[in-house]
C-alpha cells in the first residue's frame, strides 16, 4: 500500500503539523516502509500457533498486597515547626 504525499498532508493537517516538502516526501517513504512491513507480517501463516504471553508482565516480581498503617499522628506532629494541639499550624495566606 503506497502512502501518497496528499495523505501525509491530510494527516499532518489533522495533527496541526506544518511540514516542508522534504519532510512530506520523507514521511511518505517512512510510512510506506512501515505499512509494507506490516503487510509482510500479515502474510505469515499463524494457524496452529498459540498466542504468546507478555514476558515482561508475567515474570515481574510482585510485592505483597497488604494494608500498611500510616505512622502515628504524634510522630508526624513532632517534626512540625509549629502546631496547635493535634494540627499543623501554618501562616495565614488569605486575609
Amino acid at each position: 500500500m503506497a502512502i501518497t504525499r496528499d495523505e501525509v498532508r491530510r494527516v499532518a493537517a489533522l495533527a496541526r503539523l506544518h511540514l516542508s516538502a522534504d519532510e512530506e516526501a520523507r514521511l511518505a517513504g517512512d510510512l510506506d516502509h512501515i505499512l509494507s512491513a506490516f503487510a509482510t507480517l500479515q502474510a505469515l501463516d499463524t494457524t496452529g500457533l498459540e498466542p504468546m504471553r507478555p514476558v515482561d508482565v508475567a515474570d515481574a516480581p510482585l510485592r505483597p498486597d497488604g494494608a500498611v498503617n500510616p505512622p502515628a499522628a504524634d510522630a508526624l506532629l513532632e517534626q512540625a515547626p509549629d502546631r496547635q494541639g493535634r494540627l499543623f499550624h501554618v501562616p495565614r495566606i488569605i486575609e
